[in-house]
């Protein structure tokens, strides 16, 4: 220390402290005399002292900015937490909802949603308000926009409106009714013949074995059969398409999904093993898929099984065996989320970068899991019921039991 007291003054410091470093103008005292001895002494305490509370000054302030560079540069935002607003409840015994929190956008749209749970179906609003909420008396087939109500040999079926005016008959079915991609379809008792209806008249395509599982979009209608084929109609019921996975010990499709624009087909095909497949549509015909990924799935389920093109067909979510899958179309990168107990209903929707489904488990027990893509649990919220029901329409889920219907928005707080 007294080597650098005695160096020349540092540049950085201040200058109120360079008279501790000015040497003696004192010319009449003596080198190496007591008095000359005295005042070294105390210029060197002097100069000691006050450099060391210097440094020490110096020190504090170039550690307060560096901590308020820190502070500025480094830190982050709090994260935002994904939560679940109650807006209301709507009991299926009255016929106005509960409100539990004011909405601030959207409370005006007009959006039916057809719901089916236990014993009930019928639609109901963006709201709470429902447009139809009655009793199922037999069958009943639902879609976005009609629905009927037909017993087990139906001399007539009448197509109804999401307001309960009929709006078309069928006379003399050759089946049952179910409704896909705004038209209207029967499947014949035995599950191997679909006739559709449309602007070009109606028409019917029998198939080699049962069918398992149909999807439609584009003007397409798909199929897969117990016999492990996947088809694809036009419009006018002519088959464009057809496909048989095979690689298992059992063919059979156990989920169909079509993208909107219908270029890609989601496939759970086969037992023991069973597959998840993509299908893209290529080459200059509008009638040829080629296998672009497939995944060999650990277990095998014996029974129709969720699949859905979900968040503007960007991913694929479906069922497999201890959880959900999911599968992003862009990347061709598959991800599993364990889930503890057997998948009741899932979003078809998606969007937000969020997925939900509904997980059922012993004693009724039930689960509304939230999925933050590509595969996070971000929500779990336990319920008991022993029916369950999941919506969804932008940022707000509807969840049903055998009492009531709730409503949730989706927000980051």
């Amino acid at each position: 220390m007294i080597n650098l007291i005695l160096h020349p003054k540092p540049p950085f410091l201040p200058s109120a402290l360079s008279a501790f470093f000015a040497p003696p103008r004192e010319p009449l005292l003596q080198k190496h005399s007591p008095t000359w001895q005295k005042y070294t002494n105390l210029v060197l305490y002097c100069r000691g002292n006050n450099f060391v509370r210097a440094k020490k000054s110096i020190l504090l302030t170039v550690g307060i900015v560096l901590f308020a560079a820190y502070f500025f540069v480094a830190a982050r935002p709090i994260p935002l937490e994904t939560v679940l607003v109650p807006r209301w409840l709507s009991s299926f015994e009255d016929s106005r909802p509960i409100v539990l929190n004011e909405s601030q956008t959207n409370t005006n749209e007009r959006v039916l949603l057809p719901f089916e749970m236990g014993n009930r179906f019928g639609y109901f609003d963006w709201n709470g308000n429902f447009s139809i909420n009655q009793i199922r008396n037999d069958h009943v087939s639902l879609s976005p926009d009609r629905w009927a109500e037909y017993d087990a040999e139906p001399q007539s079926i009448e197509i109804k409106n999401t307001s309960g005016v009929t709006v078309s008959v069928i006379d003399n079915p050759r089946g049952y009714p179910f409704f896909l991609d705004g038209r209207t379809f029967l499947v014949n008792s035995e599950q191997n013949a679909i006739t559709g209806f449309g602007a070009h008249g109606e028409w019917t395509y029998e198939f080699s074995g049962p069918l398992t599982c149909v999807d439609g979009a584009a003007g397409l209608l798909l199929t897969g059969s117990l016999d492990g084929i996947v088809g694809i109609l036009d419009s006018n019921g002519r088959m464009i398409f057809s496909f048989e996975p095979g690689g298992s010990r059992y063919a059979v499709i156990l989920g169909c999904a079509i993208s909107r624009d219908g270029s890609r087909v989601a496939l759970i095909s086969g037992i023991d093993s069973q597959r998840f497949l993509l299908l893209e549509r290529f080459g200059g015909s509008d009638n040829d898929y080629k296998v672009v990924y497939h995944e060999f799935l650990e277990g095998s389920f014996r029974r129709p099984v969720h699949i859905s093109f979900v968040d503007d067909d960007r991913w694929v979510v479906f069922e497999r065996y201890g959880g959900l899958g999911l599968f992003e179309v862009g990347a061709r990168h598959s991800n599993k989320v364990e889930l503890n107990g057997e998948i009741s209903a899932i979003d078809r929707a998606g969007g937000q970068d969020l997925i939900f489904a509904i997980v059922s488990r012993a004693m009724n027990a039930k689960d509304l899991v939230g999925i933050r893509l590509p595969g996070t649990p971000v929500i779990m919220s336990p319920f008991k019921s022993e029916e369950a029901f999941l919506g969804r329409s932008g940022s707000r889920i509807f969840v049903g039991s055998q009492q009531a219907l709730i409503s949730l928005d989706i927000e980051k707080r």
